[in-house]
C-alpha cells in the first residue's frame, strides 16, 4: 500500500485522564499520530470514542495530561488548531437563511481559499448535492445534511481531520464513497482521527485500529489477524486499548442502489452562486 506517511507528528496526547464523577472514561491514554496515518476509533456504546473526540478538538477539558496539534498545545480558540484542523464531530448548526452553497463558499473563503468557486462545484458535484445546492439547511433530509457536514471539511484546507461516526444516515453506496475518499486523503499526507462502527470504513481507511474499553460484540471483525504486540499502554503495564493495523477489507461485489448516499453522480454543476455583497 502507497502511504504518504512522514515523520512530522500532527498530535500528541500524553498521560490523558478523564472522568465524570467516580466514572472514569479516559485514565493514562498516549497517543502519536503523524502524516498519512488514520487512526480509527472503536468500542462498545460508552467506552470514551466520543469523550476523546471532543477533548481532542477542545470542546471538552481533560482533568490531566496534554494534548498538542501540529506543536501547539491544545486551546478551542487557538487561531492555529483552526486552521490546521478540520472536524465532523456533532450534528453542525448551519446558518438558518444561508444555502448550501453559501455555506461552502463562506467557509472555503474564511480559510483562505482564494478561487473557492471550482473546489465548492467539486465537493457538492461529490457528495450529491448539486440539485440542492440552493436550498436552505432546514430543507434537507437527514442524510443530506450529514453529507452536507462533510463537505464543510472538504471545502477548506486541513493537515488533520477528526470525524465522530462519519457513516451516521449514509446508505451503502455513500460509505464505499467515504471510505475512498477518506483513503485516498491520507495517501497524500492527512492525518486523520474517527470514531466508527462500520468495518468496511475502518478496513479501508485505518492504518491503526484503537480499541477504547472492553471490546464489543463483533470486534473481532475489525481485530482478526493482529498482532498481540502492538497494544498502547497507559504506563508501560496496563494496556488501556488495542493499537493494531486494521485486518484487509474482503472483496465484494458492487451494490447498485438508488437514493442517498456517496458516489459521483454526473450532475450539471451549474448552480446558484452565492451573493458576493454584504450579509443575507
Amino acid at each position: 500500500m502507497t502511504m504518504a506517511k512522514g515523520s512530522n507528528t500532527v498530535v500528541r496526547v500524553s498521560g490523558l485522564r478523564r472522568a465524570f464523577g467516580s466514572t472514569v472514561i479516559l485514565d493514562r491514554f498516549n497517543l502519536q499520530v503523524r502524516e498519512g496515518e488514520a487512526i480509527a476509533l472503536t468500542g462498545r456504546n460508552g467506552a470514551g470514542k466520543s469523550t476523546l473526540l471532543r477533548l481532542l478538538v477542545g470542546a471538552d477539558k481533560a482533568d490531566e495530561g496534554t494534548i498538542e496539534v501540529c506543536g501547539t498545545p491544545m486551546t478551542e480558540t487557538s487561531a492555529a488548531i483552526r486552521r490546521d484542523m478540520a472536524t465532523v464531530i456533532d450534528d453542525l448548526d448551519f446558518f438558518p437563511d444561508l444555502s448550501v452553497v453559501e455555506h461552502l463558499d463562506l467557509l472555503a473563503r474564511a480559510h483562505g481559499v482564494e478561487n473557492p468557486d471550482p473546489l465548492v462545484d467539486e465537493v457538492l458535484e461529490e457528495v450529491q448535492l448539486v440539485p440542492q445546492s440552493g436550498q436552505l439547511p432546514g430543507t434537507l433530509s437527514s442524510g443530506q445534511r450529514r453529507r452536507l457536514a462533510l463537505a464543510t471539511a472538504f471545502v477548506r484546507p486541513r493537515r488533520l481531520l477528526i470525524l465522530d461516526e462519519p457513516e451516521q444516515r449514509l446508505d451503502v453506496e455513500g460509505v464505499t464513497w467515504l471510505a475512498n475518499r477518506l483513503k485516498n486523503e491520507r495517501e497524500q499526507g492527512l492525518a486523520i482521527i474517527f470514531a466508527s462502527h462500520e468495518p468496511r470504513l475502518v478496513q479501508t481507511v485505518a492504518t491503526r485500529v484503537v480499541t477504547l474499553g472492553a471490546p464489543r460484540a463483533g470486534a473481532e471483525n475489525l481485530l482478526a489477524g493482529t498482532d498481540p504486540d502492538e497494544v498502547l499502554s497507559a504506563d508501560g503495564e496496563t494496556p488501556v486499548a488495542d493499537d493494531v493495523a486494521p485486518k484487509p477489507p474482503k472483496p465484494q461485489a458492487a451494490k447498485q442502489q438508488g437514493g442517498k448516499g456517496g458516489g459521483r453522480p454526473g450532475q450539471p454543476k451549474g448552480r446558484p452562486r452565492p451573493r458576493q455583497g454584504g450579509r443575507r
